[in-house]
């Protein structure tokens, strides 16, 4: 796997919307060219490995049009913003005309230079790919329409929502909107057809070039390319794509790394194909619906499994963390899924608690409040994840024991230990559930046998001494209220 951190952390920040941010602050235009050092030097100190800009690409008029035209999508928008207006309206960042930088976001230049302020720092750069579809005006629509899924006026008649007509250099066409087959199309882009070899040939030469400009690709719905869901979809059955796109690129640009969009059980799939890390999407539904049981069990996943998922509590598809988790469950949903192996995917304004959803279609987004309690947690949860250990550790999970005889509550934890080559400890336990709960951990330390053990809470303030071969042969006791947690460090006198 790319990179020398074995569980990195990763800032997924949405370009446009940042940057216009920035220039109403400064009152005048700010691009990624004008990004102070002291921003550039916060990622570092906060620890990220990466960084993910959201939408540098370019978009066309076509794409713009859909967005401020569509009645639905206006709706949302005016409900993110209230006083919106048709600048906000930039167009979908994946309705991508042409993987060149936008001159909104600064250009080429500007995108070069940003990219070798975060390397100076130990910083890598992920831009997005969009493999599924393009926008409606990319310049292939006109001179390669055979690039493209075609239907007929029959098809147009009795789907409208999924097909366009268009005219191409070889005389009008209608051609299929982009879409997952379980939703109508995407009515501000089109769908290349990947069972035209010179289609992916294509491809795969637009992914080296964007190879070029940033250290690893986010793959916007990445599984929809895989031969039986295309066929599913299309009725057309491609050779697979990604094994070759991921060994062209690396062929040229060895350290790339590639993480997939991917839903419906289909990571393992995909890491097969050469993807570095995929959504982990199972365990955030896990974790919303609430019980520990299903949590504990996913955690139970073998590391060659677990370590290339990305972890994460929001991203630009899904709702606002504290929108979907009360504040407790918020707190404890965040150190299950930051402190368990694989990447960790936070999102720009998740350490503020910002409550509203950009949509990625407009350019400016909602001035929230900050909220106190939620910055104070994620400065503490950030500057756990910078110790060696949970970079670098080996981690192991741990089965909650009944604390006494019939006593049920020990479903209700979910508990960790990370063991550092430094030789650090710690343990990770939440009680992940809305009840009073009690349980024993039995410690894989052996080396703690016949010492004391100090526990310090690195989230809390609360400092435990224990016996070790208590800890190791009968498990350290725990009584914790609903949603309850601790991150304890453990060190023998």
């Amino acid at each position: 796997m790319a990179g020398a951190v074995r569980y990195p952390s990763l800032l997924q920040i949405n370009t446009r919307v940042w940057l216009n941010r920035l220039s109403r602050e400064a009152g005048t235009r700010v691009t990624l060219a004008d990004i102070d050092d002291a921003t550039v030097d916060g990622f570092a100190e906060q620890g990220f490995d990466w960084v993910w800009l959201l939408s540098v690409w370019q978009i066309g008029d076509a794409g713009r049009a859909v967005s401020r035209g569509n009645p639905e999508w206006r709706a949302e928008f005016t409900t993110v913003l209230p006083d919106l207006s048709e600048d906000d309206i930039s167009g979908s960042g994946f309705a991508i005309t042409a993987y060149t930088v936008a001159e909104a976001v600064g250009g080429e230049l500007a995108l070069a230079q940003f990219r070798q302020r975060l390397a100076s720092r130990g910083i890598k750069l992920m831009l997005d790919f969009v493999p599924n579809h393009t926008a409606p005006d990319h310049p292939w629509v006109k001179t390669h329409p055979e690039f493209y899924v075609e239907g007929s006026e029959e098809a147009l008649a009795q789907a409208p929502a999924n097909y366009l007509r268009v005219e191409t250099d070889r005389g009008p066409k209608t051609l299929a909107y982009g879409r997952d087959p379980n939703f109508p199309g995407w009515p501000d882009t089109l769908q290349p057809n990947y069972a035209n070899p010179e289609l992916q040939k294509a491809r795969i030469d637009e992914l080296i070039g964007i190879a070029g400009k940033c250290d690893g690709v986010r793959c916007d719905m990445a599984m929809l390319l895989l031969p039986d869901i295309f066929q599913r979809t299309w009725g057309l059955t491609p050779d697979p794509f990604w094994p070759k796109a991921t060994a062209a690129v690396r062929g040229k640009y060895p350290a790339f790394t590639f993480m997939a969009e991917v839903y419906w059980d289909l990571e393992w799939t995909l890491h097969q194909q050469g993807f570095d890390y995929c959504y982990d999407k199972r365990l955030y539904d896990r974790l919303r619906d609430g019980h520990a049981r299903p949590v504990g069990g996913h955690l139970l996943a073998g590391l060659d499994y677990q370590d290339k998922l990305a972890r994460f509590l929001e991203n630009h598809d899904e709702p606002r963390a504290p929108a979907v988790f009360s504040w407790p469950q918020h707190q404890a949903a965040a150190v299950v899924t930051f402190l368990s192996p694989g990447l960790r995917f936070f999102h720009q304004g998740q350490f503020e608690g910002a409550r509203v959803r950009v949509p990625t279609h407009l350019g400016r987004g909602p001035v929230e409040s900050t909220n106190p309690q939620i910055v104070a947690f994620y400065a503490r949860l950030l500057a756990v994840l910078k110790q060696r250990a949970f970079r670098d550790g080996a981690w192991s999970q741990i089965q909650p024991q009944p604390a006494w005889a019939d006593n049920w509550t020990s479903d209700g934890f979910v508990a960790s230990a990370w063991a550092g080559e430094d030789g650090t400890r710690h343990v990770v336990v939440v009680n992940y559930a809305g009840n009073q709960g009690q349980c024993r951990l039995p410690l894989p330390f052996p080396e703690f046998r016949g010492r004391q053990v100090r526990l310090t809470d690195r989230m809390r303030t609360e400092v435990y001494d224990r016996d070790g071969t208590d800890l190791v042969d009968n498990g350290l006791f725990i009584d914790h209220s609903p949603w309850h947690f601790n991150v304890f460090e453990l060190r023998a006198n």
